[in-house]
């Protein structure tokens, strides 16, 4: 037993006058000279989910890593149960007293069992046997926790679906008698219905007095689920209240210590010539053609569950999946999507969904990953100018609002927004004239979105088209100026994003096609495609 330290709670909040199963005193962290978490205090109680909301770059991160026992601090104090826990502890520390953690990266062993990953290094056995029907006894036990009593022990990791596996996570975090969890962007790989499911189940945690850590760049999760929240900036508490004193926008603006503007921009948008058509596409998965035009100035949405093949549309039209026939047309000249390569040079610009994988070059500058496409058309004589790329990047950032120290630092010391920015920046170099956004703000905080949603907009208004794939419909419905939804590999419908709302979407996404289009059903104003 360590020395204990007191506690004191403020605005009665859910679990109010328990004792705090984690408590911060000016907890703070410093890396160098860099003070990453500046004398932080926050208790976290029995039976209350407790949201921590914060900008890349607040301390959310580190915050996690203490409390996990992944870091140590460097000054102040961290108590379990009111125990003082020393100065440098490991994980394993930390999970035996009761503090589990489920990362947005799962840490299953996907080759493994559910049985297996649930009970690892820790099998009951008798003489050095398992001990079969005790062992699965209790792995179901852990999965009933979660509503998984019905899954089989046996099914490998592999062929379940990631909502699935994220519970069988959580599952073996509660096998450890957790009764505080830490939950880091778990919804990010999910579904709506998928992350709507989650939220229940995590509210069932809360029931059974289990402590809940709730990490997340969606508002609106926040305010679904949350008791309490408190807010990081640059390292420093700035505040911790019930989630009833805050609207999404007074928490947003506690996050980012500035007032914003409308999250997304006003826009009368006055669609141009098409600037970006798929005619007849045959596009991977599908079993009909895909036809699609998208006008200059326009922003068209593609929404649609997971696995319903939003981003296969695409790769197609970038040439990045083969296409089984049917022309792409950019300004009105027929384009070679043969490969990514002549697809660029047609005009046509993708993010791709995983910035980390096919996005970003993480080993170089943040100079050299916007001017990299562009050394062709920058080199003279066989020479690239120095000069000749920092106009190049300079012009190509111009609106984009990135945060960085030096074009020569790696990309990978900004935060994901402003890593998509630059990867817009490239785009913008490129001269495209329409880009492919897939999931564009994934992973990004909210002050960086509303960065990434002005820029987008300024670049339809310039002219520019885009069909932008999202899983968060509040993103397409507030961005986007039609909405085109896809059901099991077709696109069953194209709605002015003006008439839409969220459940209408979710309606024509889900349920059968011939009865999404029923007007008692569906109130918008929506075009089948047949």
């Amino acid at each position: 037993m360590g020395s204990t330290i007191t506690t004191s709670v403020a605005s009665e909040p859910r679990g109010s006058g328990a004792t705090p199963l984690v408590s911060l005193r000016s907890v703070s962290k410093s890396y160098g000279a860099v003070r990453a978490l500046d004398s932080v205090s926050i208790d976290f109680l029995p039976g209350e989910v407790h949201c921590l909301a914060g900008e890349n770059g607040a301390g959310k991160s580190t915050l996690i890593k203490i409390l996990t026992g992944a870091v140590s601090r460097t000054d102040g104090e961290v108590a379990v149960g009111g125990d003082v826990v020393p100065v440098q502890v490991s994980p394993t520390y930390m999970r035996d007293r009761g503090v589990g953690v489920v990362y947005q990266e799962l840490s299953l062993f996907p080759e493994l069992s559910v049985l297996d990953n649930l009970l690892m290094g820790a099998f009951s056995t008798v003489g050095g046997f398992l001990r079969g029907a005790r062992n699965s006894k209790e792995a179901r036990e852990h999965l009933r926790r979660v509503g998984l009593e019905e899954l089989s022990l046996h099914a490998l990791v592999q062929d379940l679906p990631t909502a699935t596996r994220q519970l069988v996570e959580i599952a073996r975090v509660l096998g450890h008698k957790t009764d505080f969890v830490i939950f880091d962007e778990p919804t990010t790989a999910l579904s709506e219905r998928e992350a709507a499911d989650l939220l229940r189940r995590i509210s069932a945690l809360r029931d059974q007095g289990i402590g809940v850590l709730y990490v997340t760049h969606r508002i609106e999760e926040m305010f679904e689920i949350g008791d309490r929240v408190t807010v990081l900036r640059d390292g420093t508490l700035v505040e911790t209240k019930p989630m009833s004193a805050y609207t999404p926008e007074s928490l947003v603006e506690a996050m980012v210590g500035r007032n914003l503007e409308d999250l997304y921009p006003a826009r009368r948008p006055s669609p141009g010539e098409p600037v970006l058509e798929l005619r007849e596409l045959g596009v991977v998965g599908y079993r009909a053609p895909v036809s699609i035009t998208v006008r200059a100035g326009e922003i068209v949405g593609v929404a649609g569950l997971l696995g319903s093949g939003r981003s296969e549309i695409l790769r197609a039209a970038f040439g990045a999946d083969p296409n089984s026939g049917g022309e792409v047309f950019v300004g009105g000249t027929r384009a070679d999507v043969s490969r990514p390569g002549t697809a660029s040079a047609s005009g046509i610009g993708l993010l791709t969904e995983d910035r980390k994988e096919s996005g970003i070059f993480p080993d170089l500058s943040i100079r050299e990953n916007i001017s990299v496409a562009g050394y062709r058309r920058l080199e003279a004589g066989g020479w690239l100018s120095r000069g000749r790329i920092d106009r190049y990047v300079a012009d190509a950032l111009r609106g984009l609002r990135v945060k960085y120290h030096s074009l020569d630092d790696p990309i990978t010391s900004l935060s994901g927004g402003n890593q998509q920015k630059v990867l817009l920046a490239r785009w913008m170099g490129l001269g495209a004239k329409t880009l492919l956004l897939d999931e564009p703000t994934k992973g990004v905080d909210v002050g960086a979105k509303a960065d990434i949603y002005r820029a987008i907009a300024d670049m339809a208004d310039a002219g520019m088209g885009f069909l932008v794939v999202s899983s968060y419909l509040p993103e397409l419905l507030g961005l986007c100026d039609r909405i085109l939804v896809v059901k099991d590999h077709k696109v069953v419908a194209d709605v002015p994003a003006a008439d839409a709302t969220e459940e209408s979407i979710m309606q024509l996404a889900s349920i059968d096609t011939a009865h999404a289009f029923a007007p008692e059903d569906v109130t918008t104003s929506v075009t089948a495609i047949d």
